[in-house]
């Protein structure tokens, strides 16, 4: 047991690394609009430290609207396989261009020209229009690195609260509970 819920953070997500078959980075993702309206899509996790969890992605997409405009989010991640789950709350900020940049440079480059093509939450007449801008930036970019497009970046979500769910037999759960207080945490239980 640990009383630093990044460490144990850190030993549930090499365990996942280790047993998951599919995307043990993969966490839900969880925003509203300013007036409340919420809305949850699953998006990868690419590090965490304690000062947050950040993820990239096209800030003009709607994820990236509703974030810009009410700066809370909360992430889910759930490794069935592992049968556990951590639920993490918080204020989200925008990464440093350097590090937007820094990541984006570590995509594939067709990664990279898509990042280009797509009005990422915008309507699409059909799917040939997509594919016809992706094949205008591969011309584009031909012969030479591909920069990170402005709208596109990073967001960090620094957490407050950490829950620990563990799945127990008859639903006699296990759940563990941090929550920030300065610079440190307090730690608890609650009922499943």
């Amino acid at each position: 047991m640990t009383d630093d819920p990044f460490r144990l953070f850190g030993a549930w997500y090499d365990e996942a690394r280790a047993a998951e078959p599919n995307d043990p980075d993969a966490m839900a993702l969880a925003t509203a609009t300013p007036d409340g309206r919420p809305s949850v899509r699953i998006v990868l996790l690419k590090g965490f430290e304690p000062h947050g969890f950040t993820f990239y992605t096209n800030a003009e997409s709607r994820k990236g609207e509703e974030l810009t405009a009410n700066p809370f989010a909360a992430l889910l991640f759930h490794w069935k396989s592992l049968r556990r789950q951590i639920r993490i709350e918080g204020p989200i900020s925008e990464v440093s261009p350097a590090e937007a940049d820094a990541y984006f440079a570590t995509r594939s480059r067709d990664s990279q020209l898509g990042a280009h093509a797509s009005r990422q939450s915008r309507p699409l007449d059909r799917r040939a229009t997509f594919e016809a801008q992706y094949e205008e930036m591969k011309l584009r970019f031909s012969g030479r690195d591909v920069p990170r497009p402005e709208r596109w970046t990073g967001f960090r979500l620094a957490p407050e609260k950490m829950e620990f769910w563990t799945d127990r037999p008859h639903r006699l759960h296990e759940r563990r509970l941090f929550v920030r207080e300065g610079d440190s945490w307090s730690e608890g239980l609650l009922y499943p």
